[in-house]
């Protein structure tokens, strides 16, 4: 089975088969120098030490997401792609990492737009390192939040319900707001905290498709 990987911005996303594990830059390319991949792509910063491996590297043109932007990342045209790929019609993809990214794919598989945010993690970094008494909020404490606690009354629970019901917000209002050829769109949600914010997305009353590992599936589909 093919090694994939995928250099993300904060960490790196390894895929053989249906194993998936993600680990520091650090760790990643130790990896890497061990055992390269049969593929791989990067959104994040790209070493030195792996010039050498250029001719098994992904760039976006070798995947077949139509009317792609200059500068649309790799990524978001894989998971864009991926996702439509794997759909009946157009998508929205999620993809909630170190920024939140809205990927829009029409039902012909042409790119159509999207949005980007900050992502929790950075969001809630923002707010320690802007202000004088906020502490620093790690994403395993998010994640050990209790879902009903809406209201929280400590400050470590106010700024990651705080951030994680905004990027659900964000979310909901950007997929009310497509145009009406996108009424029909399926919803994707992948990444990171795609965990976190599915719960709030099915509350709010939509039906996201759950793919965590949507980038490194479409870079394992791609025929290269």
């Amino acid at each position: 089975m093919e090694r994939l990987l995928l250099i993300g911005n904060s960490r790196w996303h390894w895929g053989v088969g249906d194993h998936f594990w993600h680990c520091s830059p650090a760790q990643g390319l130790e990896q890497f120098l061990q055992q390269p991949p049969h593929r791989w792509a990067a959104v994040g910063e790209v070493p030195k030490e792996l010039e050498a491996w250029n001719q098994s590297q992904v760039v976006g043109e070798m995947v077949p997401l139509k009317n792609q932007a200059i500068g649309l990342g790799i990524d978001r045209a894989l998971v864009g792609w991926g996702a439509w790929q794997r759909s009946a019609g157009a998508v929205l993809v999620a993809d909630a990492g170190t920024a939140l990214s809205l990927t829009l794919v029409d039902s012909g598989g042409a790119f159509c737009g999207g949005r980007i945010m900050a992502g929790a993690a950075l969001q809630l970094h923002s707010l320690n390192q802007a202000t004088n008494a906020l502490p620093e909020v790690l994403l395993p404490e998010v994640g050990r939040l209790k879902t009903t606690e809406i209201w929280p009354q400590n400050t470590v629970g106010a700024m990651s319900v705080g951030v994680l019901h905004g990027l659900a917000a964000a979310l909901c209002s950007s997929y009310s707001q497509m145009p009406l050829l996108f009424s029909e769109a399926k919803l994707w949600l992948t990444g990171g905290d795609a965990e976190l914010l599915q719960p709030l997305l099915i509350e709010a009353g939509l039906q996201p498709r759950l793919a965590l590992n949507l980038a490194l599936e479409a870079l394992g589909r791609l025929s290269c």
